[in-house]
Protein backbone atom coordinates (compact mmCIF):
# COMPACT_ATOMS: atom_id res chain seq x y z
CA UNK A 1 0.00 0.00 0.00
CA UNK A 2 2.82 2.40 -1.39
CA UNK A 3 1.79 6.05 -0.75
CA UNK A 4 -1.30 4.84 0.35
CA UNK A 5 -4.21 7.42 2.55
CA UNK A 6 -4.95 6.93 6.31
CA UNK A 7 -8.22 5.91 5.60
CA UNK A 8 -6.54 2.86 3.08
CA UNK A 9 -4.44 2.01 6.18
CA UNK A 10 -7.90 1.69 8.37
CA UNK A 11 -9.44 -0.20 5.90
CA UNK A 12 -6.68 -2.62 5.37
CA UNK A 13 -6.59 -2.65 9.31
CA UNK A 14 -10.40 -3.41 9.46
CA UNK A 15 -10.39 -6.26 7.17
CA UNK A 16 -7.79 -7.96 8.89
CA UNK A 17 -10.02 -7.37 12.32
CA UNK A 18 -12.41 -9.08 10.31
CA UNK A 19 -10.72 -11.94 9.70
CA UNK A 20 -9.33 -12.14 13.29
CA UNK A 21 -12.84 -12.04 14.89
CA UNK A 22 -14.00 -15.09 12.78
CA UNK A 23 -11.16 -16.82 13.39
CA UNK A 24 -12.15 -16.46 17.03
CA UNK A 25 -16.01 -17.85 16.46
CA UNK A 26 -14.52 -21.00 15.16
CA UNK A 27 -12.17 -21.25 18.14
CA UNK A 28 -14.19 -20.21 21.17
CA UNK A 29 -16.05 -23.26 20.68
CA UNK A 30 -13.50 -25.48 21.39
CA UNK A 31 -11.75 -23.61 24.45
CA UNK A 32 -15.46 -23.90 26.16
CA UNK A 33 -15.64 -27.27 25.81
CA UNK A 34 -11.78 -27.82 26.85
CA UNK A 35 -12.26 -25.67 30.05
CA UNK A 36 -12.72 -27.59 33.42
CA UNK A 37 -14.10 -24.72 35.26
CA UNK A 38 -17.63 -24.06 34.79
CA UNK A 39 -17.41 -20.42 34.88
CA UNK A 40 -14.27 -19.98 32.63
CA UNK A 41 -16.53 -22.19 30.27
CA UNK A 42 -19.47 -20.11 30.28
CA UNK A 43 -17.35 -17.21 30.10
CA UNK A 44 -15.84 -18.24 26.58
CA UNK A 45 -19.28 -19.37 25.11
CA UNK A 46 -21.01 -15.48 26.54
CA UNK A 47 -18.01 -13.98 24.65
CA UNK A 48 -18.34 -16.44 21.55
CA UNK A 49 -22.10 -14.35 21.21
CA UNK A 50 -20.61 -11.28 21.65
CA UNK A 51 -17.69 -11.89 18.82
CA UNK A 52 -20.21 -12.51 16.64
CA UNK A 53 -21.68 -9.24 17.88
CA UNK A 54 -18.22 -7.88 16.59
CA UNK A 55 -18.70 -9.43 13.46
CA UNK A 56 -21.54 -7.45 12.97
CA UNK A 57 -20.06 -4.16 13.92
CA UNK A 58 -17.11 -4.62 11.27
CA UNK A 59 -19.65 -5.30 8.50
CA UNK A 60 -21.56 -1.94 9.59
CA UNK A 61 -18.22 -0.18 9.60
CA UNK A 62 -17.60 -1.74 6.02
CA UNK A 63 -20.84 -0.52 5.04
CA UNK A 64 -20.39 3.11 6.16
CA UNK A 65 -17.27 3.10 4.52
CA UNK A 66 -18.17 1.36 1.22
CA UNK A 67 -15.95 -0.38 0.69
CA UNK A 68 -15.81 -4.65 0.65
CA UNK A 69 -14.88 -7.43 3.70
CA UNK A 70 -12.48 -9.04 0.65
CA UNK A 71 -10.50 -11.52 2.15
CA UNK A 72 -7.76 -10.67 4.49
CA UNK A 73 -6.43 -13.37 7.06
CA UNK A 74 -4.78 -12.47 10.40
CA UNK A 75 -1.83 -14.02 10.85
CA UNK A 76 -1.02 -12.46 14.49
CA UNK A 77 -4.41 -14.62 15.79
CA UNK A 78 -4.09 -17.43 13.43
CA UNK A 79 -0.77 -17.47 15.54
CA UNK A 80 -2.37 -16.59 19.13
CA UNK A 81 -4.92 -19.44 18.15
CA UNK A 82 -1.86 -22.12 17.31
CA UNK A 83 -0.46 -21.69 20.68
CA UNK A 84 -4.01 -21.72 22.42
CA UNK A 85 -4.32 -25.17 20.16
CA UNK A 86 -0.45 -26.70 22.06
CA UNK A 87 -1.68 -25.61 25.72
CA UNK A 88 -4.79 -28.45 25.24
CA UNK A 89 -2.86 -30.85 23.87
CA UNK A 90 -0.69 -30.71 27.06
CA UNK A 91 -1.30 -33.45 29.26
CA UNK A 92 -2.03 -31.24 32.41
CA UNK A 93 -4.14 -31.35 35.46
CA UNK A 94 -7.63 -29.42 35.24
CA UNK A 95 -6.64 -26.11 37.31
CA UNK A 96 -3.19 -26.29 35.44
CA UNK A 97 -5.16 -26.67 32.22
CA UNK A 98 -7.24 -24.15 32.88
CA UNK A 99 -4.31 -21.39 33.81
CA UNK A 100 -3.42 -22.28 30.67
CA UNK A 101 -6.15 -21.34 28.66
CA UNK A 102 -7.02 -18.31 30.71
CA UNK A 103 -3.49 -17.20 29.96
CA UNK A 104 -4.20 -18.23 26.12
CA UNK A 105 -6.95 -16.42 25.66
CA UNK A 106 -5.71 -12.84 27.63
CA UNK A 107 -3.05 -12.52 25.02
CA UNK A 108 -5.72 -12.74 22.61
CA UNK A 109 -7.77 -10.23 24.16
CA UNK A 110 -4.85 -7.60 24.65
CA UNK A 111 -4.22 -8.01 20.87
CA UNK A 112 -7.85 -7.39 20.27
CA UNK A 113 -7.81 -4.38 22.26
CA UNK A 114 -4.70 -3.03 20.72
CA UNK A 115 -5.94 -3.48 17.05
CA UNK A 116 -9.82 -1.83 18.25
CA UNK A 117 -7.70 1.05 19.61
CA UNK A 118 -5.45 1.82 17.01
CA UNK A 119 -8.38 1.57 14.57
CA UNK A 120 -10.90 3.54 16.75
CA UNK A 121 -8.03 6.39 17.04
CA UNK A 122 -7.25 6.75 13.14
CA UNK A 123 -11.32 6.54 12.50
CA UNK A 124 -11.51 9.52 14.74
CA UNK A 125 -8.96 11.53 13.24
CA UNK A 126 -10.61 11.05 9.90
CA UNK A 127 -13.71 12.04 11.48
CA UNK A 128 -15.33 8.71 11.06
CA UNK A 129 -17.56 8.87 14.34
CA UNK A 130 -20.15 6.43 13.34
CA UNK A 131 -16.97 3.98 12.34
CA UNK A 132 -14.99 5.05 15.79
CA UNK A 133 -18.17 4.93 17.83
CA UNK A 134 -18.49 0.63 16.31
CA UNK A 135 -15.18 0.57 17.58
CA UNK A 136 -15.67 2.07 20.45
CA UNK A 137 -18.68 -0.20 21.53
CA UNK A 138 -16.19 -3.81 20.43
CA UNK A 139 -13.07 -1.95 22.62
CA UNK A 140 -14.78 -1.97 25.83
CA UNK A 141 -16.25 -5.32 25.50
CA UNK A 142 -13.25 -6.69 24.91
CA UNK A 143 -12.03 -4.62 28.22
CA UNK A 144 -14.44 -6.45 30.21
CA UNK A 145 -13.97 -9.89 28.86
CA UNK A 146 -10.38 -9.10 30.04
CA UNK A 147 -11.45 -7.82 33.29
CA UNK A 148 -13.71 -11.24 33.89
CA UNK A 149 -10.81 -13.31 32.91
CA UNK A 150 -8.60 -11.85 35.37
CA UNK A 151 -10.89 -12.38 38.17
CA UNK A 152 -11.31 -16.31 36.78
CA UNK A 153 -7.11 -16.08 37.02
CA UNK A 154 -7.23 -15.15 40.31
CA UNK A 155 -9.36 -17.55 41.50
CA UNK A 156 -7.90 -20.73 39.41
CA UNK A 157 -4.62 -19.68 39.72
CA UNK A 158 -4.06 -20.58 42.95
CA UNK A 159 -5.52 -24.33 42.97
CA UNK A 160 -4.01 -24.62 39.79
CA UNK A 161 -0.86 -24.10 42.40
CA UNK A 162 -2.03 -26.10 44.98
CA UNK A 163 -2.81 -29.21 43.05
CA UNK A 164 1.00 -29.12 41.95
CA UNK A 165 2.17 -28.89 45.45
CA UNK A 166 0.06 -31.72 46.48
CA UNK A 167 1.60 -33.95 43.41
CA UNK A 168 4.82 -33.18 44.55
CA UNK A 169 4.13 -34.02 48.05
CA UNK A 170 2.61 -37.08 47.11
CA UNK A 171 5.68 -37.95 44.97
CA UNK A 172 8.15 -36.98 47.19
CA UNK A 173 6.65 -39.36 50.16
CA UNK A 174 6.24 -42.23 47.55
CA UNK A 175 9.96 -41.75 47.05
CA UNK A 176 10.86 -41.65 50.57
CA UNK A 177 9.08 -45.09 51.30
CA UNK A 178 10.56 -46.76 48.51
CA UNK A 179 13.91 -45.34 49.99
CA UNK A 180 12.69 -46.30 53.22
CA UNK A 181 12.70 -49.98 52.00
CA UNK A 182 16.08 -49.90 50.76
CA UNK A 183 14.75 -50.33 47.03
CA UNK A 184 15.33 -48.04 43.99
CA UNK A 185 12.39 -46.93 41.82
CA UNK A 186 13.56 -49.57 39.14
CA UNK A 187 13.59 -52.33 42.25
CA UNK A 188 10.24 -51.44 42.93
CA UNK A 189 8.64 -51.72 39.52
CA UNK A 190 10.96 -54.87 39.32
CA UNK A 191 9.29 -56.04 42.31
CA UNK A 192 5.42 -55.15 41.22
CA UNK A 193 5.98 -56.79 37.95
CA UNK A 194 7.12 -60.11 39.83
CA UNK A 195 4.25 -59.73 42.16
CA UNK A 196 1.74 -59.53 39.34
CA UNK A 197 3.53 -62.44 37.18
CA UNK A 198 2.97 -64.97 40.75
CA UNK A 199 -0.22 -63.55 41.30
CA UNK A 200 -1.62 -64.86 37.51
CA UNK A 201 -0.32 -68.40 37.88
CA UNK A 202 -1.99 -68.53 41.02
Amino acid sequence: MRNGTLRELLVEQLRDMYNMENQLVKALPKMAEAANSGDLSSAFEEHLEQTRGHVQRLEQAFDELGVATKGKKCLGMEGLIDEGKEILEEDLAPDTLDAGIIGAAQKVEHYEIAAYGTARTHAQLLGLDSVAQLLEQTLEEEKQTDQKLTELAQEINPQAELGSEEAETSTAGRRRSVAGNGETDDDEMSSRRTRTRVSSRS
